[in-house]
């Protein structure tokens, strides 16, 4: 990371102080010092959020995605109308478990997805013939344009 290097930079060769490079970089103290300790870049690891309060309305929730797969998709619940039909049953839960347990399920029993489809196009010679058609104006120089060539 730049800023990192940055504060290396002005506390190792430039011997600026903690609280010079802060207030020329527009960081805190701490984060500076936090920053010169450090022995290798931080790296950013977020842990898949559980969903405890969704644990008992999965079964619900699953039985509600199965029965809207066979709707045609205008008739299918959005995924914030089965976050509001799980709060008439008692959810108290946040709508982003609802959504990301809804995607994992569309993902894995929801028919083929579109990046397993392949169809090759494979011809014998001769079989197919693929062309563009276009017309083009060409002005080689402003002084001479291009003519239409009149056959003699």
């Amino acid at each position: 990371m730049d800023i990192i290097y940055e504060i290396r930079r002005r506390h190792l060769v430039q011997k600026q102080t903690v609280t010079a490079i802060a207030r020329g970089m527009g960081l805190s103290r701490p984060t500076v010092r936090k920053h010169l300790n450090t022995v290798e870049e931080p790296k950013y690891g977020r842990l898949q959020p559980s969903s405890p309060k969704l644990g008992q309305f999965e079964d619900q929730l699953t039985k509600w995605l199965e029965e809207e797969a066979k709707l045609a998709r205008p008739r299918r619940r959005t995924a914030h109308r089965l976050f509001e039909g799980l709060q008439e049953i008692g959810y108290g839960g946040a709508y982003d478990s609802v959504q990301r347990f809804i995607k994992r399920w569309k993902s894995t029993n929801h028919g083929p997805k579109l990046t397993e489809a392949f169809v090759p196009l494979l011809f014998q010679p001769g079989d197919a013939c693929q062309f563009d058609w276009s017309h083009e104006q060409v002005e080689l120089s402003r002084d001479f344009p291009l003519e239409p060539h009149q056959g003699e």
